[in-house]
């Protein structure tokens, strides 16, 4: 048996339930937007795996909440010309008590990079990645490119046994060297998930900012308790079983008014709500039926179906980027401006070859906010004249399944409503969204030269003005070739107990949190 393994066994005993400590103090229980139902963040972009993937990981930079890139698992890097050296900070350690090493990290990146966008782009114009020596990470670039901000997007670092795992595959072995570890023994699928604090975590010495600095676990345990049922979710956090929940607006007002409670948006730049095509298979692999929906659209109908009349909880004319960014501009909004004219939009899809086809619509039962957009959605496209098969199932089969990219006869899909983190679509880089090579794209899997080259340009300029100027053309092209019809952007006030403190700012995150 390898070291690695071994010494894994060793963790899988400690993660063992402990009744004493469930009951004990320092015990942070928090209500979770869905099941766990997928561990591994390389395989999937859901939210859910992504909040557990940042407290059992760590990544080599992070975002402070101006998001700026900083190091994190790194001392330092060095730039010399093109290339980067990255220098690990000493003492990390994995949870199975094993050294972080810079090939963990190599491996790591490798993995990451053959699925996600931003690390496909980097990985294009990569002549070298090599661990010279244990703490050592060499990257030698053809041209210029942001490596900080690529790696701190979502390149998080587990094992080399377990990064060298087929990308297409998904890793259910959760060892990483984050301030908490994933307790697998208590896992209890559509109930329960736990987390205990790592003791072995070396943290930085800066405070807590969003993705970076100290992430240090004040916390025993984390508990999360999957309740699909809102009124069952009210209840728990009223009468104080729960700590912690990203409630639906319309409880807000109950929520605000429990002295127990406070609400808090921890995040200012909240999610842009989307709807995304399969552009692989009939009848939205056709732009020109794309582009006749948009005369159908009206983001604030929209958000008001989700989030009610409170325009503190959303805002329409929402583009490519998220609005108030440096890259967002008007470019194009008019086609989601002035009266809805539903006759014109059927006229509009007959034209452009429309027959009838059915347009399988996913929609995720036990997620109560984007079922709601999906059925108004599916409404809509009803009333345009499409041949709608709305499908329901839980939040796991949905994003198992958006994986296929096959016809929906044979277990596909043709549309979907999702959520783009707000940070997420600030600019080209990371915009899952608007990456649009093909079959390497994000599920969706758009083709545009056109979005293409315009996002290599605005990479190979720092001049913030011209890079500007770029995003004003990526979103005219945006609205031709309509990789996804953007809906509004959504902000999401959470319901946290008094006795929770310090919850850090620009996303879910348990380090840094403090029980009073």
């Amino acid at each position: 048996m390898r070291r690695r393994n071994l010494l894994s066994l060793g963790a899988a005993a400690l993660a063992a339930p402990s009744i004493a400590r469930a009951q004990g103090a320092g015990v942070l229980r928090f209500i979770a937007e869905a099941d766990l139902a997928i561990l591994d963040p390389v395989w999937t972009t859901a939210t859910v795996t992504h909040t557990h993937a940042r407290m059992v990981f760590d990544s080599l930079y992070g975002f402070d909440t101006s998001y700026v890139p900083q190091p994190q698992m790194l001392a330092g890097h060095e730039v010399s010309g093109n290339d980067w050296t990255l220098r690990l900070r000493p003492g990390l350690k994995f949870h199975n008590g094993e050294k972080v090493l810079a090939r963990d990290a190599v491996a790591s990146i490798r993995r990451w990079a053959a699925r996600d966008t931003f690390g496909q782009a980097m990985m294009d114009i990569t002549d070298e990645l090599s661990a010279p020596d244990d703490t050592s990470i060499r990257l030698r670039m053809k041209k210029r490119f942001p490596i900080p901000r690529a790696l701190a997007n979502s390149a998080l670092v587990m094992p080399e046994h377990l990064a060298l795992t087929d990308p297409s595959k998904q890793v259910t072995e959760m060892i990483g060297s984050g301030p908490f570890r994933f307790l697998a023994a208590e896992r209890v699928p559509g109930a329960r998930v736990a987390y205990a604090r790592f003791e072995g975590y070396v943290p930085r010495d800066e405070p807590v900012s969003q993705s970076a600095g100290s992430k240090r676990a004040f916390v025993d345990r984390v508990e999360w308790m999957v309740i699909p049922d809102p009124s069952t979710g009210l209840a728990a956090m009223l009468a104080g079983e729960a700590d912690w929940w990203g409630p639906p607006p319309d409880l807000l007002p109950k929520l605000r008014a429990s002295p127990k409670l406070r609400l808090e948006t921890i995040d200012p730049l909240g999610g842009i709500a989307i709807l995304r095509f399969n552009h692989l298979q009939p009848p939205f692999d056709n732009p020109a039926i794309r582009r006749a929906l948009l005369g159908a659209v009206s983001q604030a109908e929209f958000m008001t179906v989700v989030s009610g009349d409170d325009k503190t909880l959303w805002r329409d004319g929402v583009g490519a980027f998220t609005p108030g960014s440096p890259m967002a501009s008007d470019a194009g909004m008019e086609v989601l401006r002035g009266p809805r004219d539903l006759a014109k939009v059927r006229a509009d899809l007959a034209a452009a070859g429309y027959k009838g086809e059915k347009v399988v619509m996913m929609n995720p039962a036990d997620m109560n906010e984007l079922s709601a957009i999906t059925v108004a959605a599916a409404d809509l496209l009803k009333r345009c004249g499409m041949n709608v098969d709305l499908q329901t199932m839980d939040w796991g089969t949905l994003i198992q399944r958006r994986a296929k990219t096959g016809p929906s006869s044979e277990g596909g899909w043709n549309l979907v409503h999702t959520n783009l983190g707000g940070g997420g679509t600030m600019d080209p880089a990371g915009h899952i969204g608007l990456r649009a090579n093909g079959l390497k794209a994000w599920a969706g899997w758009p083709t545009s030269p056109e979005l293409e080259r315009l996002r290599d340009a605005w990479f190979d300029t720092s001049d913030i003005a011209a890079q500007h100027d770029i995003c004003v053309e990526m979103q005219k092209r945006f609205w031709v070739d309509v990789p996804y019809i953007p809906l509004g952007q959504r902000f999401f006030p959470h319901a946290i107990n008094h006795r929770v403190r310090d919850v850090p700012k620009g996303g879910t995150y348990f380090y840094g949190v403090k029980l009073a």
